[in-house]
């Protein structure tokens, strides 16, 4: 079976698709992901160069890309640095995440269906890219690294 046009992404509430659904201007799809650039080649100094970030795209009613807002909260060894509180990285992520959230109108937590995208920001990939291995259709979420396939039923692999 060849990649769908459109790749349906299934809610599920307290996993890694609790931030995905409708609202009065289309489909949405939220995280909080950590990457490394693109090309990245681990070495000692690793920790500066994963970042936590804070990610909302929007799509029209019919899954076609529309915009995205990145947001870098910090880097793994910010995040080492201050573990917990509200100055932590992941704390404000979270916080920033909740105000993108709040800014869409009539929002509701649901599944979506999107069409494929890529933007490249801070030189990391972000987007939803599909091609075929060894006749296995896919698509994937980067960087959140959300694997989609056959049946297609929006539910994934990590």
């Amino acid at each position: 079976m060849a990649v769908p046009e459109v790749i349906p992404i299934a809610y599920e509430p307290k996993h890694r698709t609790e931030t995905i659904g409708r609202y009065a201007d289309g489909q949405f799809l939220a995280s909080i992901t950590y990457a490394f650039p693109e090309g990245f080649r681990p070495d000692d100094g690793w920790e500066e160069h994963k970042r936590l970030y804070t990610v909302l795209h929007t799509f029209d009613s019919e899954g076609r890309y529309r915009d995205s807002e990145v947001w870098c909260a910090g880097t793994w060894a910010d995040q080492q640095r201050t573990p917990a509180g509200e100055f932590s990285v992941l704390s404000r992520a979270r916080v920033h995440l909740a105000k993108l959230l709040r800014s869409l109108p009539r929002r509701s937590y649901t599944d979506i269906a999107i069409r494929p995208f890529r933007i490249t920001v801070d030189g990391v990939m972000f987007g939803l890219l599909t091609g075929v291995d060894e006749g296995e259709a896919w698509a994937e979420l980067y960087p959140d690294r959300l694997g989609f396939s056959e049946p297609w039923d929006g539910t994934y692999d990590t």
